[in-house]
């Protein structure tokens, strides 16, 4: 694999430490857990000395084409545009976009959309003079004078709550730090709910009631979720009556609810928690509405007209062992559903006068489907979001009545050509006979099974399911004549609740074992080959990626793992890092022998052994609270000191951002034209 890339500087190599770890009568050496202090200035050290040499060996030989890469990429950005604007309560909503401008402008207009623009938050100017900048979870009081947002400029998910003054255009001394984001107003317009994070692990734990003018510092914390297990949020009902408090952990819930026009009462509990029973509320019409799994492992949906439990549900829409009901959006006269059916997103819609139910119609083989946001609980419009491998986003309003559609907007491309590209959707079998979909995206001059260039993609975790949508930036491979691939392997819900509950816990290595399958299908069957077969994926992902690596090296070129989860136990055993405790339910708590044993015989950091490994690029972010930015490094010295090749291996981290990269439209441009480089330079791919 010899390259211009691979002249100039040495790779780093770590200084071992080595630290021991007994359980169970196993001792586990870590060799390298000093960098988990990043007070320690060897550990950024050794992070720059990782960042020069990617620069060196990487970034600098591919300067040319990663600068094309880039180009490509943000031509393909409408650089003026504006969403498709929503009405509620008076306004028309809408988010613009300048050229130029890296960030979102925030703007209404009173009644019609031919009044005058009123822009009510330009998060550009937020944004001046940091390194990072993200604005979530924009909340307008009732009377419309207050706006409430969240802003975190570090990149840990620590949102700190501002309020400004629409009336009299100025910012409000209210300032609320170390939140989760979420936050509604009472009826009053005056009081405000918002959920505060655990200084330490970031859970989300606290709810606390402020009334706006008085000492932020005092706020009454109204409850406090003391199951390490679940985290807090808070959102108001359709029939914006309630406000609604939910506990989640991964296999339970609880709700508890207080009245809009009484936010001095006591949080009503509608269901205490019970083990295994998940269940999440809304309110329309006088009506609660339950999305549950009680004695329904795809979910059905229930009604009450009760604030309280006592036997009183009941069934709407009857369980369906084929339909998986991931979410609910209740109008007046309607219930709409987000479903999954055999891999794929459907909405089916309820008439709750004569429960006649119908599916909306897509046409296209795979796509991605979504709902948007529908405030207005009388509207006989339900609006979604829609695109494909090869079609660009549009939102979609859709009359529940005459069952029509009206596309409202539709992303316009520029340069793009639809009609040169191809999408086939395939079910690979796996070893043990579970049938796998896998979305294929390619051009249609290439010989699809004539050993082509192929990025295989998956996540498989969490239960999340991985549409098949648009993302323009992986047209700048398959131009290059690269077959794109995502495979829904187990671990995600797209066949199901079972497909996610045989990927997870015991039951683990069924999403390695997919993958390697996946990949040796499309082997075997003529559409690539070892030497041109490249895996990616992220986080729960990039462990993946981490044990593909261990497990099958062979079958990989090249291997991009993204902010990857790898170092299992050491990381679960540590419950003051956060997101540990919440997921013993995904992972399992190793402090259990038998979880123990499974998580130690996948464990991508503890499962490095000598032998041949891929060409690899890794990467992490210093800010990461998702996965803490010491496990990829941790990774990639092992990896550095054990394996028995002289393939490139990669560290990037990114000293500014945390785990999803960069803020701003254009934040992901460098890091994705840096790994579609690295792609294409092991593919010998020039320009």
């Amino acid at each position: 694999m010899a390259s211009a890339c691979n002249q100039g500087i040495d790779a780093p190599v770590a200084e071992i430490k080595p630290k021991e770890f007994t359980e169970f009568g196993n001792t586990r050496t870590d060799n390298y857990y000093w960098m988990k202090d990043r007070k320690d200035p060897k550990v950024m050290s050794y992070l720059k000395e990782e960042n020069d040499y990617t620069a060196q060996r990487l970034s600098k030989p591919t300067t040319a084409l990663r600068n094309k890469i880039s180009a490509e990429i943000k031509s393909r950005v409408i650089e003026e545009d504006a969403t498709a604007p929503y009405f509620e309560n008076g306004y028309y909503y809408y988010i613009r976009y300048e050229k130029g401008m890296d960030y979102e402008i925030y703007c209404r207009k009173k009644e019609s959309l031919d009044s005058l623009e009123e822009i009510i938050l330009d998060v550009n100017v937020i944004a001046e003079n940091q390194d990072f900048c993200d604005v979530d979870d924009l909340c307008i009081s009732p009377n419309n004078l207050t706006l409430a947002y969240s802003v975190d400029t570090v990149s840990r998910r620590k949102y700190e709550l501002r309020f400004y003054d629409l009336k009299n255009k100025k910012a409000l001394t209210d300032v609320i730090p170390n939140t989760d984001g979420g936050v509604v107003f009472a009826n009053d317009s005056r009081t405000v709910f918002y959920v505060g994070k655990e200084t330490t692990t970031l859970r989300a734990s606290k709810i606390f009631r402020h009334v706006m003018g008085s000492d932020c510092s005092r706020d009454k914390e109204i409850f406090y979720e003391d199951d390490p297990a679940y985290d807090l949020n808070i959102y108001r009902s359709q029939s914006d009556e309630w406000i609604i408090i939910s506990h989640n952990s991964y296999t339970s819930s609880e709700v508890r609810l207080i009245p809009t026009e009484s936010p001095y009462k006591d949080p009503i509990v509608f269901r205490k928690r019970e083990k295994g029973l998940e269940y999440s509320v809304d309110h329309c019409n006088g009506k609660f509405y339950i999305l549950t799994n009680e004695n329904a492992k795809n979910f059905c949906v229930m009604t009450c007209d009760s604030a309280t439990y006592n036997n009183n549900w009941k069934v709407l829409v009857p369980h369906d062992e084929k339909v998986l009901i991931n979410d609910i959006t209740v109008f007046d006269k309607y219930l709409v559903m987000e479903e999954m059916r055999d891999g794929l997103t459907c909405f089916e819609v309820m008439d709750l006068e004569t429960n006649e139910r119908h599916l909306i119609d897509f046409g296209e083989e795979t796509y991605s489907a979504w709902s948007k946001y529908n405030p207005e609980h009388n509207s006989t419009v339900f609006r979604y979001g829609y695109s494909s491998l090869t079609t660009p986003s549009s939102v979609i309003d859709y009359d529940l009545t005459t069952r029509t559609k009206k596309v409202v907007k539709e992303d316009f491309v520029p340069g793009y050509d639809k009609t040169k590209y191809a999408v086939k959707r395939i079910m690979v079998e796996a070893r043990d006979g579970a049938k796998i979909p896998v979305a294929l995206l390619y051009r249609k001059d290439i010989d699809l099974k004539g050993d082509n260039n192929m990025l295989l993609y998956a996540y498989g975790a969490y239960g999340i399911s991985d549409d098949d949508g648009y993302f323009p930036a992986i047209f700048s491979l398959v131009d290059r004549g690269f077959i794109f691939a995502n495979a829904h392997i187990r671990g995600g819900s797209e066949m199901g609740r079972q497909w996610y509950e045989d990927g997870k816990l015991l039951k683990k290595m069924n999403t390695f074992n997919d993958f390697i399958d996946v990949t040796k299908y499309f082997i075997d069957n003529g559409y690539s080959s070892p030497e041109k077969m490249y895996a990616e994926g992220g986080s729960a992902g990039g462990m993946l990626m981490g044990a593909v690596a261990n497990m099958a090296p062979d079958l990989y070129h090249g291997i991009i793992a993204q902010v990857p989860f790898v170092d299992v136990i050491t990381t679960m055993l540590d419950e003051s890092i956060p997101l540990t405790t919440g997921e013993y339910d995904e992972w399992g708590d190793p402090k259990d022998e038998e979880y123990y044993k499974y998580m130690l015989s996948y464990s991508p950091y503890d499962n490095v052994t000598e032998q041949d490994y891929p060409a690899m690029l890794v990467t992490t972010g210093l800010h990461d609270s998702q996965v803490q930015y010491w496990e990829p490094a941790k990774w990639v010295a092992k990896l550095r000191a054990t394996k028995t090749d002289d393939n490139p291996l990669f560290l990037y981290a990114n000293m500014k951002a945390g785990h999803s990269g960069d803020s701003g439209r254009y934040g992901h441009v460098n890091e994705t034209s840096l790994k579609y480089a690295f792609l294409l330079w092991l593919a010998g791919i020039k320009e």
